[in-house]
């Protein structure tokens, strides 16, 4: 039987390569079927969510996994930033890092983010996180529509 789920635009926002190709196979392995774009900083994720130069003609994506530590601008002001915006803010972000600090959470649900994931450790832990991910946003959630 197909697949009747809408297609959902996944945006992933992670300076570091190794968890990018991890979130890369999880996905892969999970049989995730959507589409994930990856930004590498903040700066590039804020270009990609106003489709700025090289990133014109990308989707809107439908959710954002943001970590928090990064160059150039961080995930709470790439949040900050973006919740600002009335042409962003209805996207749901949901914070995915290796940060426990109790300020980083507080900071992240002040901002709106829509959850926070701290990253599990070993792979099989994170395709956990990645199937459950997939079980309650890319099945039982419904997004708004694209402009």
């Amino acid at each position: 039987m197909p697949d009747s789920r809408p297609h959902v635009e996944i945006l992933l926002v992670e300076d570091s390569e190794p968890d990018i190709l991890l979130t890369q196979e999880a996905f892969a392995e999970a049989q995730v079927r959507n589409r994930l774009h990856v930004a590498r900083d903040g700066d590039e994720a804020i270009e990609f969510l106003r489709r700025q130069g090289q990133y014109a003609q990308v989707p809107r994506p439908d959710v954002i996994l943001l970590d928090i530590n990064m160059p150039r601008k961080n995930g709470l002001e790439v949040l900050a930033e973006l919740k600002a915006d009335p042409e962003l803010a209805s996207i749901p972000v949901l914070m995915l890092t290796t940060s426990q600090a109790d300020t980083d959470i507080s900071d992240a649900y002040a901002r709106h983010a829509s959850g926070y994931v701290i990253k599990p450790v070993g792979f099989e832990n994170f395709l956990d996180a990645i199937r459950a991910f997939e079980n309650f946003w890319l099945t039982f959630v419904r997004f708004p529509p694209r402009p």
